[in-house]
Formats: structure tokens, sequence, C-alpha cells
């Protein structure tokens, strides 16, 4: 009898733990579909940003923010906080400068066809991050003149103290059909 309750509750602890990682690895616009859940009927599905922080141990960042147009909040911005997939926070974000720098206007979503997946897929694929060992990535998704576009900021480990990160710089990618629009990396940092 013990060792049944003992597999049963193996079997939990590990669907549990599978729960966890697949939450975790949810990507951006999937989180996007679950920020609609939080947020009123004129906010759904129009997002005005997403960013995540800085990742942790892996390329995939854990902490997301997805803000959505909300014609009904003062500035006009609501934001979902995700951690681990999971929602933590509802807020109405002060965004005192994005309607001068027109980053208030909603993305436009025939052009999201690059998830955040498949753009640290493009990212990591630079030829001058070949044999560095890619360490953190924090995501912004954007407006840009040719469209919205991922910036993605990525981190390695240095040379001589691989406990330690540098930072290598920018990778932006176009949400629309995956080109690199610019890459500005310095793989030398990690000397």
């Amino acid at each position: 009898m013990k060792t049944k309750i003992k597999i049963a509750c193996v079997a939990l602890l590990m669907l549990g733990t599978a729960g966890v990682e697949l939450a975790a690895g949810q990507t951006a616009f999937a989180l996007v579909k679950e920020g609609n859940r939080y947020v009123g009927e004129q906010s759904k599905d129009k997002v005005v940003q997403i960013r995540s922080e800085k990742s942790i141990g892996t390329l995939t960042p854990n902490i997301w923010y997805i803000v959505y147009y909300d014609p009904d909040a003062s500035l006009k911005a609501v934001e979902v906080k995700f951690g681990g997939g999971q929602k933590m926070d509802v807020s109405r974000p002060f965004r005192l400068l994005e309607p001068v720098t027109g980053a208030d206007k909603v993305l436009d979503s025939s052009k999201l066809k690059v998830d955040s997946d498949k753009a640290l897929a493009i990212a990591t694929s630079q030829p001058v991050l070949a044999n560095l060992a890619l360490s953190a990535a924090q995501f912004w998704l954007q407006h840009s003149d040719e469209g919205p576009r991922w910036k993605i900021k990525l981190w390695a480990a240095k040379r001589d103290n691989p406990s330690h990160e540098a930072e290598l710089g920018d990778v932006y990618i176009s949400t629309a059909d995956g080109s690199v629009i610019r890459a500005d990396l310095h793989p030398d940092r990690v000397n």
C-alpha cells in the first residue's frame, strides 16, 4: 500500500513539474492570448508593447509584460505581467512619453508572424555569435518605421571567468518575415 502511495506522489510531482515547464516555455504571442483573459473586451488582442526581463539560467525569459491599448485608462494602457506563464499582476502603467514617441499605438497584428521563440533562434544564429556560450536574453517587441520588430539583447559567459556575463549587444528582427533588420553585436566583450 505504501509503495502505491509513493508511486502516486511521484507521478503527481512529475505532472506538476511538467505543467510548470510547459507554462514557463510559452511564447510571447501565446501570452498575449492568455493575457486577453485579464483585460476588457475593448483591449483584447490590441497589443501596444511586449517586453521581458533578462532571462536567468536560460535564453528564454521567465518574466514577460504584455501592454494592451485601453481606451478607458487615463494613459490608454493596461499591462499584464506573467511569471512562469502564470499571471502575476494587472496594472495601468505610467506611460507618459509613449504618446509623444508613437509607442502608444496598437501594433499591426497582420505583421506579427515571428514569435519570440523563432526570433531568438534567428538572433542566436548570427555568425559572430558562433563559439560563444550565450547565457541570457531580453526581449522588446516595439514599433519601427518598417513595422513591428523584436529587439533582443544577448549576454554570454566571459572566457576568463565563465561565472560572469558580458553584454554582447542587440539584434533587431522583423516580425513580418524574420529578417534581421540590424545587428549591433560585440563578441569581443567576452574577452
